[in-house]
């Protein structure tokens, strides 16, 4: 099973140390996608066009795959999802680690923080001006597979609590960041039995 683990957005990388050894010892290909092109409008889409066609070079054809979306690009998962199926790769589960979930309609940024109270989640430096005030693409038919949460920021807690009530797999390892690799990959393999 090959796990891809979307980085935020606006060239961020993944940040859970040790990620890559903790899905290798429990049978999980992990790869990194690389988005350095997102911080032109638009931006979303860019985004999840460039995420595609490095998951179509990356994970050999039409291989299963989970999708892991971390920080801003956790509302982007349902439209990479989307492409995927489009591809014909089939996805057999999501995972979101301390992000924003995706929302009906075509919010902003700035909706879903309001509406998600992720109000201390602070901007980042360069960001840039129109970012959190495009509109974001959406897919009507997500989730279209087990899905799950990973918190290790408490404050994303609202976030995984809307993911618990909408019945999915949540894990708490905001106690101590270096475990966090070890309770996604054991998230992963609870989606998939």
């Amino acid at each position: 099973m090959i796990t891809v683990l979307l980085p935020p957005t606006l060239r961020a990388p993944f940040s859970l140390p040790g990620v890559a050894e903790a899905l290798s010892a429990r049978g999980h290909t992990p790869v990194f996608p690389d988005i350095p092109d997102d911080d032109t409008a638009p931006h979303a889409a860019r985004y999840v066009a460039r995420a595609s066609l490095e998951i179509g070079r990356l994970a050999a054809g039409r291989a299963p795959a989970v999708l892991v979306a971390e920080g801003d690009s956790g509302p982007l998962l349902g439209a990479v999802g989307a492409a995927q199926r489009s591809a014909h790769r089939p996805v057999h589960g999501y995972v979101l680690v301390d992000a924003p979930l995706p929302q009906p309609g075509s919010p902003t940024r700035a909706d879903i923080a309001k509406n998600q109270q992720l109000t201390e989640v602070s901007v980042r430096e360069g960001e840039p001006a129109a970012y959190r005030t495009e509109r974001l693409p959406t897919v009507p038919d997500w989730p279209d597979a087990p899905c799950g949460y990973l918190l290790t920021d408490p404050a994303f807690a609202h976030p995984a609590h809307l993911a618990g009530m909408r019945g999915w797999v949540v894990r708490d390892a905001t106690g101590d960041r270096s475990k966090a690799a070890a309770e996604l990959a054991a998230l992963i393999d609870e989606l998939l039995r």
